[in-house]
C-alpha cells in the first residue's frame, strides 16, 4: 500500500511549468493552454502505469483504440491542470515551505515510511525529495483555488434540507433499506502489479489498521478518504441504500445482522480487503414516520453539500476554460 498511496497522489497533481517555446513546439508539444503547453512527455508519464496495464490486458485489436482514449482522457486533465494553476497564479494563491512540510508529514505518517524507506520508494518512480515536494506544493495550492472559487459558495439552508427529506425520507422508511459506508483496500494496482504477495499483505495491514481506528470511534469518512482505494472512495466510502435482496452474498452477511452505527468484520475479496458502517436500517422503522435528527440532518447536508460543489465546479471549469485560448497540436494516436 505504500507504493499505492504515493501513486494515487502523483497520478493527481498539477504537471510542471514548461516555457513555450519554438522548438518544443515541433518536438513535442501536444498541446497549447494560454502561455503553457503540454508535452508528449507529460502524457506519457502521467500515463505510464494505465498504458502498460492495457498493452497487457486488452486484446491486440482493440489495443490501440483503448490506448487513444486513454490518451485523450490524459490530455483533458492536463490541460485542467494547467487552468487551474494559471488561475492561481492570477489570483495570488501560495503556498508557504511550511505547508509543505505539514503535508510531507502525514504522507509519512499515513505510510508509516521512515526517512530512508521514503526516499527508496521515490528512487523507484524516478523522483527526489524536492521533486516531490513540488507535486505536494501544487496539490495543496490546487486545493485551496477550488476552495476560494467554488467550496467556500456552498451554503446548505435549512429549508432544502427539510424539503429534501420530506421528498426522499419521510414516506420511505419501509423501503428505505440499508444505507452503506464502505472503507477498503485493494492490492490490484498496476504499481504493485510485479509484487502481488506483498502487496496483498501491505492491504491487509492497512485495513486492519483503518478498522481499528473505525472501532475506535473516528470519523468513518475521513478514514476513508485516509485508506480505502476502492472507487466508493470518490464518494467517502457513500454507497447509499441497499435492499437486502439487491446486495451481493458476501455483502448480505456482513450487514444484515448489524444495528445501525455497528460495523462489519474485515471481509477479504479476491482483490481487496473491506468492512461496511451501516449508518441506518429501514426494517427498524416499519410503520413509523422517520424522524430529521441531527444525524440525519448532517448526512443530508454533506450529501446536498457534495451535490452542489461539484455542480458549481463543473460550471465554474467550463467558464474558464471557455475564457482559456487552448490548442491540440497532435492526435492522441500520434502520441507513443
Amino acid at each position: 500500500m505504500k507504493m499505492h498511496w504515493l501513486y494515487l497522489l502523483l497520478t493527481f497533481l498539477l504537471v510542471t511549468h514548461v516555457p513555450l517555446s519554438k522548438a518544443e513546439i515541433i518536438d513535442s508539444s501536444v498541446a497549447v493552454v494560454n502561455e503553457d503547453v503540454i508535452t508528449r512527455s507529460d502524457v506519457n508519464k502521467l500515463g505510464e502505469a494505465i498504458f502498460q496495464k492495457i498493452t497487457k490486458e486488452v486484446p491486440p485489436e482493440q489495443r490501440e483504440e483503448v490506448l487513444n482514449q486513454a490518451r485523450q482522457k490524459i490530455i483533458t486533465q492536463l490541460i485542467e491542470n494547467k487552468l487551474l494553476t494559471q488561475q492561481a497564479v492570477a489570483l495570488n494563491i501560495s503556498v508557504a515551505d511550511a505547508e509543505v512540510d505539514r503535508a510531507l508529514e502525514q504522507v509519512l505518517q499515513r505510510n508509516d515510511f521512515s526517512n530512508e524507506e521514503f526516499r527508496e520508494e521515490l528512487k523507484k518512480m524516478g523522483l527526489t525529495k524536492a521533486q516531490y515536494r513540488e507535486t505536494l506544493r501544487e496539490q495543496i495550492l490546487r486545493s485551496k483555488l477550488i476552495n476560494y472559487e467554488v467550496r467556500s459558495k456552498v451554503v446548505i439552508p435549512d429549508e432544502e434540507i427539510q424539503r429534501y427529506f420530506e421528498q426522499q425520507y419521510s414516506n420511505q422508511a419501509r423501503t428505505e433499506g440499508y444505507y452503506l459506508l464502505q472503507l477498503g483496500v485493494s492490492w490490484a494496482d498496476p504499481a504493485k502489479s510485479a509484487g502481488l504477495p506483498a502487496a496483498k499483505k501491505d492491504a491487509r495491514k492497512q485495513v486492519e489498521a483503518a478498522y481499528e481506528l473505525a472501532n475506535k470511534g473516528q470519523d468513518f469518512k475521513k478514514l476513508v478518504r485516509q485508506y480505502s482505494n476502492l472507487p466508493s472512495a470518490a464518494d467517502d466510502g457513500d454507497l447509499g441504500l441497499f435492499k437486502k435482496d439487491e446486495m451481493a452474498a458476501y455483502m448480505r452477511d456482513a450487514v444484515t445482522a448489524l444495528q445501525p452505527g455497528e460495523i462489519s468484520p474485515i471481509i477479504e475479496r479476491p482483490d481487496s480487503y473491506m468492512f461496511f458502517l451501516l449508518l441506518s436500517k429501514g426494517q427498524e422503522e416499519e410503520n413509523k414516520e422517520r424522524v430529521l435528527d441531527e444525524n440525519l440532518k448532517e448526512e443530508i447536508r454533506n450529501k446536498l453539500y457534495k451535490q452542489e460543489a461539484e455542480e458549481r465546479y463543473k460550471k465554474w471549469l467550463k467558464k474558464i476554460r471557455s475564457e482559456a485560448y487552448i490548442k491540440i497540436l497532435s492526435s492522441p494516436e500520434k502520441i507513443q
